[in-house]
C-alpha cells in the first residue's frame, strides 16, 4: 500500500490488529500471518515484521515495509524507521528520516534528533540546537545529557540556576511545562554530582517542594549511590518519606544486612506502602507466615483497600493455604453485611481453585450475582487458561466477545484458529470521508 492509503486508513475508525495480538501470533509460529497482513496496511503487523527481517539480516526488505507508513507523517512510524535505521548502522539514514519531521515542525522530533546526535558524537551540535527551545522538562533533560557528552556542564548549570532563581510557579504543572522549580533543582543536582560536588546537588534537593512526585526519589539515590547511608537513614525518618526508606531497605538488603532492612520497614508499618515492602522481602527471605501477618494486619487496619487483599491472596496461595486465605476473605464478606462485588469476590477464584478445583471456583463464580457479566468471564477465562483448558476459557469469552476482543483473539491463536481470531479486529465500520484538516501530528497510527 501506498502512504496516501495508509494515510487515509490512518484517519478512519476502524478495528485494528492490536501489538499484543500480533505478539501472540509470532510467539506461536505465525510469521507468515504477520507478514501477510503487514503487506495489507496493518501498522502492528508492519512494526514487527520490518524488526523480524532486520534481525534476519534483511534490512532492505524492512526498510521497504516501513518506508510508506513512515511517509504518512505518522510519528510512530518515523521514529519506527529511524530506530531500524540506527540499531544497524546506517545512522545517517536514521538522522535525516527524523530531521525531515523536524524541519516541518513536529512537537516529537526535536528532542529525538537531538538525542541520535548525541549518541553519534555530535553532542555540542545538539546542545546548540536544543538552546533556544529550552522551555519544557523533556528538552531540558536532552540539554542537560548533551552538556555532560560536549564537556559543557557549566553552560547548562548557569541556565537552570537562572530558573530556580526566577522562576515562580503560578499553576504548577501547566504554568511551566514541567519545566518549574523542583525539575530544574533535580538537574542542576545531576550537574553537581557528576561534577563531584555531591554536598551541593545534596542542598539543591533539600530545596525541593515534593520530593518524590513520581515515586522516585532523587536524593535517596543519590544518598544510596555515594553510600552516605546515615544520612539516607535520617531522610527516610521524615514524614511521608515511603520511597527513601524504601531505598534504605533496598540498599541494606544489597549488601546481606536483611534484619535492618526489615528493621526501616517495621519503623514505617504504620504506612501501607512499607508494609507491602516487608512483606515481599520476608516472602523473598523464606519468611512467608510472617509475611502473610504483616499483610493481614495492614489489611485489618484498612479494610477498604483491596489492593492490599490482592496481595494477601497471592501470598496465601504462595504458601500454599488457600483455605485460610478463603476464610479471611469470608470474614471481611461477613463485615459488610454479606455483600461481596465481584472486584472483591474475584480475588476468591484462583483460592477456590487451588482449594476445591476449577469446577468448583468456576460453578461458585457463577452463582454471584455479577456472575455472568462481561468482566466476571474474562476472569473465568483467565482460571481456565490457567488451568490449560483453552477451549471453555473460549466458549466462556463468545457470549460477551465485544467486551474481550483481544483475550478471546490470543485464546484462538493458541488454539491454532488464527482466521477466527483475525475476524475478530477485521475493519467493519464504513470509513467516513476524507477531511482535510485532519491533524498532522496524530502521535501514532490507530490499531
Amino acid at each position: 500500500m501506498n502512504a496516501n492509503d495508509l494515510g487515509h486508513r490512518a484517519r478512519t475508525v476502524s478495528r485494528r490488529i492490536p501489538p499484543e495480538l500480533v505478539s501472540h501470533l509470532l510467539a506461536h509460529g505465525h510469521a507468515a500471518v504477520v507478514a501477510d497482513r503487514a503487506g495489507r496496511g496493518e501498522w502492528s503487523c508492519a512494526q514487527a515484521w520490518a524488526r523480524l527481517l532486520a534481525e534476519r539480516g534483511c534490512l532492505a526488505e524492512a526498510v521497504e515495509v516501513l518506508t510508506p507508513h513512515a511517509a504518512t507523517g505518522r510519528w510512530t512510524a518515523v521514529a519506527a524507521l529511524a530506530e531500524l535505521l540506527e540499531d544497524r548502522g546506517r545512522i545517517d539514514e536514521a538522522t535525516e528520516t527524523v530531521r525531515a519531521r523536524m524541519t516541518l515542525g513536529h512537537p516529537n522530533a526535536l528532542e529525538y534528533y537531538a538525542r541520535l546526535l548525541i549518541r553519534h558524537g555530535r553532542a555540542a551540535e545538539a546542545f546548540d540546537l536544543l538552546l533556544p527551545h529550552v522551555g519544557k522538562s523533556s528538552i531540558t533533560d536532552a540539554l542537560v545529557d548533551a552538556a555532560h557528552v560536549a564537556d559543557r556542564d557549566e553552560e547548562a548549570a548557569e541556565l537552570l540556576t537562572a530558573r530556580v532563581d526566577t522562576h515562580r510557579c503560578s499553576d504548577f504543572p501547566w504554568c511551566c511545562n514541567g519545566f518549574d522549580t523542583d525539575t530544574a533543582l533535580g538537574l542542576l543536582a545531576t550537574i553537581r554530582e557528576r561534577q563531584g560536588r555531591v554536598d551541593e546537588a545534596i542542598a539543591l534537593l533539600a530545596r525541593r517542594r515534593f520530593a518524590s512526585p513520581d515515586g522516585h526519589d532523587q536524593l535517596a539515590e543519590l544518598l544510596a549511590r555515594h553510600d552516605r547511608i546515615d544520612e539516607l537513614r535520617a531522610y527516610a525518618a521524615g514524614d511521608g518519606r515511603d520511597a527513601a526508606a524504601e531505598r534504605l531497605a533496598r540498599l541494606l538488603e544489597e549488601r546481606g544486612d536483611v534484619h535492618g532492612a526489615i528493621a526501616v520497614y517495621r519503623q514505617h508499618s504504620g504506612r501501607a506502602h512499607s508494609a507491602f515492602g516487608l512483606a515481599r522481602l520476608l516472602a523473598r527471605h523464606g519468611r512467608g507466615e510472617e509475611a502473610i501477618d504483616t499483610l493481614r494486619a495492614q489489611a485489618d487496619a484498612h479494610p477498604g483497600d483491596d489492593w492490599i487483599l490482592h496481595t494477601l491472596a497471592d501470598q496465601y496461595l504462595a504458601q500454599d493455604r488457600p483455605a485460610d486465605g478463603l476464610a479471611h476473605l469470608d470474614a471481611l464478606a461477613t463485615l459488610r453485611n454479606g455483600e461481596e462485588a465481584w472486584e472483591l469476590y474475584r480475588l476468591r477464584l484462583p483460592l477456590l481453585a487451588a482449594h476445591l478445583g476449577v469446577d468448583a471456583a468456576i460453578a461458585q463464580a457463577r452463582s454471584h450475582p455479577e456472575g455472568t457479566t462481561s468482566y466476571a468471564a474474562s476472569d473465568l477465562a483467565h482460571l481456565l487458561t490457567t488451568a490449560g483448558r483453552t477451549e471453555e476459557a473460549v466458549a466462556a469469552l463468545r457470549p460477551h466477545e465485544g467486551e474481550n476482543l483481544d483475550t478471546l483473539a490470543e485464546q484462538l491463536v493458541v488454539l491454532g484458529r488464527v482466521e477466527e481470531a483475525l475476524a475478530l479486529h477485521r475493519h467493519t465500520e464504513p470509513p467516513p470521508p476524507l477531511v482535510p484538516t485532519t491533524r498532522l501530528w496524530a502521535d501514532e497510527p490507530p490499531r
